[in-house]
């Protein structure tokens, strides 16, 4: 996308004066503009009512949004003790875009080719210019991407990452690959196209880079060696062998001696490892004390966990800690009452005698003794290793409203323990775990649902196909607060690096032809974490759905407007956001439907609320983003020629009245209207300096500071 898109010529467009009646945009809730859905058929008589139903869904996903710290990807961060680098300095992006030499240094410091996989993989790239990287997770597969392409296209070169949505049939056709460059794919999730990308266009692909002297290493899971079109390009990767890195590891990061017999012990339990980043996590610690390093290898925490189910629990005691993994935090009164719930879909279920064909066998945990009679003073003795109880208020409440919650006693603990129980425990107990998280899915309360989010999200590490098939899909098409229970789980799967690229593949998966409910819900999940690490295709799809039916439309201009919002403390992704908006206005012609679509969004994003604290978004970015003004000014123009005239003069307004006592501002507003005064004519900035003057008029606006602002953006204007 260029960065700097052109405006249209609009002189010729009709201005309405400031004696003209300005016909007002279509509103939020008005009869839809489009009487059929995606698929061609009337819409149904209660559509008002969904579309309402989704705004209450939109306003949880704000208060839950608003509250969220970002941990996004966009910059250089840590990734000692994850899964993608070698080391503990900062890694690489996992968002796409470029990543520099220097971040690729950082990334392979400690790296060791494994035997004999790497040399294979350099073979078949240098030979095909593609390579995918077939293995297991935390495998160090992203390492070795990075590699890979160092060894072919020289010791300082960048690179960039491409989505895993890319489709690499798209790839071969279009003009995305430039000549000498260094691609990664990043835990490929496959082709979002009904048809599989096909052999030929692999081979396509391949000469496309090769002609063009371009490298393109893909990093997927093992069962990637099985599709038919990818067979050819496909290496197996397995990580290095964990005592020959620690070996490496400690040349390039010499700390204090050891004495043999500690070493001889440090290394026994090093050679258990099989993530490379806990190798090299162990070595790096060493710096800050031997038992330090040794404390990180036993694991304490794993160890606590492991030990506590080794006790084979009863259903008292496990049902508990169970509803406790996806209601961690919530107020002990309602936790109370939701355990009590799981234990009645438990009993209920066992009372059928029916038990999963699968399971047979007798290696998952039976439960014992499904019982209502434990008091809660014996089960928190019981469980007193893992759980304790905290005072705090909900989010956003006042500290004088704090409740008893009960947590676990690190943030990890919750994560050990549903691998546990997804390790030891089958169908008897999930299957009315599933049942339950099912009927929380649909409660009023947001912390509730919020944490169900959380904890199932922290499920899908053990069980993602069980997650799709019998929660979200099932959600993504239900009620309101179903769905943004499933837009929630999908933000909080970004959390892992591995999961990230399968959130995106699943709520891509309902944006077309799948229903305007999951499409709806597919709006609702590009928000957030989802859509700020993949920004790009969160931009392009939920620009997609403004186009479809009124119901999908009206939800996709609000998760633009939430994506902004969101980007409110991220200068680069809000002004990416804006450019993305302008350029395509840009695209449209005149008096087209895509126009009237293109400017009613952009009216939503200049009038839009700040996330958090009151007052216009406008004004904030103008105030704290520097080059904002710039883009603003020329989406101000784009809608105060056309029929949304007053919506944007009103937005002018409130951004104006907003910036009124903040000095400082006076030179963003400048530059706004010198914007503005080069993207119009004389005789639209003369309509214009009528129209603000008699809006300014306004009780709302009367104000001698917000009259003083726009004297200084419509002075720009006339200079």
């Amino acid at each position: 996308m260029a960065d700097d898109a052109e405006v249209p010529d609009l002189s010729e467009a009709p201005v309405p004066g400031p004696d003209d009646e300005l016909p007002e945009e279509q509103q939020e809730g008005s009869a839809p503009a489009d009487p059929t859905d995606a698929e061609g058929d009337p819409q149904p008589r209660n559509e008002r009512d969904e579309r309402e139903e989704d705004g209450k869904g939109y306003d949880d996903l704000r208060r839950v949004l608003g509250q969220r710290v970002y941990n996004n990807f966009y910059g250089v961060v840590d990734a000692s003790g994850a899964a993608f680098g070698f080391g503990s300095a900062p890694a690489p992006a996992l968002a796409p875009g470029s990543v520099a030499s220097g971040e690729v240094d950082g990334a392979l410091r400690f790296f060791l080719p494994p035997r004999p996989c790497f040399q294979e993989a350099l073979s078949k790239l240098r030979s095909e210019h593609i390579v995918v990287l077939a293995g297991p997770d935390s495998s160090g597969r992203g390492a070795g991407s990075f590699a890979l392409l160092r060894e072919v296209r020289g010791e300082h070169t960048g690179l960039r990452i491409l989505s895993p949505a890319n489709s690499l049939a798209q790839l071969a056709a279009s003009s995305a690959i430039k000549a000498g460059q260094a691609y990664v794919i990043l835990d490929y999730v496959g082709e979002m196209n009904v048809d599989a990308v096909q052999t030929y266009e692999i081979r396509r692909l391949s000469e496309e880079l090769r002609s063009k002297g371009s490298y393109l290493v893909i990093t997927a899971p093992e069962g990637t060696r099985r599709r038919l079109a990818l067979k050819d390009c496909c290496v197996p990767w397995q990580a290095p062998d964990p005592l020959e890195l620690f070996d490496h590891a400690r040349q390039l990061a010499p700390s204090a001696d050891i004495p043999a017999d500690v070493l001889d012990g440090l290394r026994e339990r090093v050679a258990e490892l099989r993530r490379p980043a806990d190798v090299v996590a162990a070595v790096t610690t060493l710096a800050d004390g031997l038992e330090t390093a040794l404390e990180m290898l036993r694991d304490s925490e794993k160890e606590l966990v492991r030990n506590w189910f080794r006790e084979e629990p009863s259903a008292g005691d496990l049902l508990p800690l169970a509803a406790l993994a996806f209601l961690e935090g919530i107020p002990e009164r309602n936790f109370e009452k939701a355990s009590f719930s799981l234990g009645i879909h438990v009993r209920d279920w066992e009372q059928t005698g029916e038990a999963h064909p699968a399971e047979t066998d007798g290696t998952a945990v039976p439960l014992r003794g499904v019982t209502f009679e434990q008091t809660r003073v014996r089960w928190k003795e019981q469980a007193d290793t893992l759980v304790r109880t905290e005072r705090r208020p909900g989010p956003g409440q006042d500290p004088s409203r704090s409740e008893r919650r009960l947590v676990f006693t690190s943030p990890r603990i919750r994560a050990l323990v549903i691998g546990e129980l997804h390790d030891l425990y089958g169908y008897g107990l999930w299957y009315p775990l599933r049942q339950w998280l099912s009927q929380l899915s649909q409660l009023a309360d947001l912390e509730i649902r919020t944490e169900v989010a959380r904890g199932v999200a922290l499920y899908a590490r053990h069980a993602l196909a069980e997650v799709d098939e019998s929660l979200l899909q099932v959600w993504a098409d239900g009620l309101a607060a179903q769905r943004v229970t499933t837009a929630l789980t999908l933000q909080f799967m970004c959390d892992d690096e591995h999961l990230a690229p399968q959130a995106l593949n699943l709520a891509l998966g309902w944006a077309d032809k799948r229903g305007p409910a999951r499409a709806v819900t597919t709006a609702m999940a590009l928000t957030g974490t989802l859509g700020s690490l993949y920004r790009l295709e969160a931009l392009n799809w939920l620009w997609f759905l403004t186009h479809r039916g009124e119901r999908m439309s009206s939800a996709a201009r609000r998760s633009l407007v939430l994506l902004l919002q969101t980007a409110e403390q991220e200068p680069a992704r809000a002004l990416f956001t804006l450019r993305y908006v302008r350029t395509r206005i840009a695209e449209t012609a005149q008096r087209s439907k895509a126009r009237s679509l293109a400017l009613r969004t952009t009216v939503q994003l200049l009038a839009a609320e700040r996330l958090e604290d009151p007052g216009p978004l406008a004004a904030a970015l103008l105030r704290d983003t520097p080059g904002s003004a710039r883009h603003l000014g020329l989406l101000w123009v784009s809608v105060l020629l056309s029929v949304c005239r007053r919506g944007a003069v009103r937005a002018l307004c409130q951004t104006l009245a907003a910036l009124r006592d903040d000095p400082s501002a006076t030179d963003a507003v400048r530059a706004l209207g010198e914007t503005m005064r080069d993207a119009m004519t004389p005789r639209q900035w003369k309509a214009l300096g009528n129209d603000l003057p008699n809006a300014l008029r306004h009780p709302d606006y009367a104000i001698p500071g917000t009259r003083q602002l726009a004297q200084v953006l419509l002075g720009s204007l006339r200079s």
